[in-house]
């Protein structure tokens, strides 16, 4: 397995999904408010079937989600971060926390230093976000990071029939606003 990215912020880790986080994906998506936009409530057999298609995601593509790790407890928080499905309607930078770290900022974090890595390592143009019209807390989100509502936009199956609008920015609008948020690790700080 190749090495991959860590990358510090002031108060997470940022790290490729590993085994021992599926309990915390369990947590996340088992929380029917906390998965409601983000694929919906889901058993355990599926969670697990998601939870290998990002790791998966990170051999084949070599970026995916990250899981969000609290530094000061080393909890598992939830997954931030680049992805593209295919049929996806942009470079994704998404995000979706359990709900006992929702209200801290840390959403707003790690998606910062997602988007940088995204842009600086992957080679993004843009950066996307696929939001709900009802989701008050990731439009908010997505303000902050800059980005504006470009209007509806439509996801591959199985998600076709959801209504979602399209919120992003260009690698140039991030950038003139100078907004980094993280580090990667010395040893890690070339790997994409």
């Amino acid at each position: 397995m190749a090495e991959h990215p860590h990358i510090r912020t002031e108060r997470l880790i940022l790290r490729p999904p590993l085994t021992e986080d599926f309990e915390g994906w369990c947590d996340l998506m088992g929380d029917e408010v906390a998965a409601r936009f983000i694929g919906g409530l889901q058993p355990r057999s599926v969670i697990w079937r998601t939870f290998l298609a990002q790791v998966g995601a990170w051999e084949v593509q070599g970026f995916g989600m990250f899981s969000v790790i609290e530094r000061q407890s080393g909890h598992w928080l939830g997954r931030v971060g680049p992805w593209r499905p295919l049929g996806w309607p942009g470079p994704e930078v998404g995000w979706g926390l359990v709900r006992s770290a929702w209200g801290r900022g840390y959403a707003l974090e790690a998606a910062r230093a997602s988007i940088d890595w995204a842009f600086a390592h992957l080679g993004w143009d843009e950066v996307v976000h696929c939001i709900a019209p009802q989701n008050a807390a990731s439009i908010r989100l997505a303000r902050r990071l800059g980005s504006v509502d470009r209007g509806p936009t439509r996801l591959p199956a199985p998600h076709d029939r959801d209504r979602v609008d399209l919120w992003g920015q260009s690698r140039e609008a991030w950038e003139s606003r100078g907004a980094t948020a993280g580090t990667a690790d010395d040893r890690n700080a070339g790997n994409a």
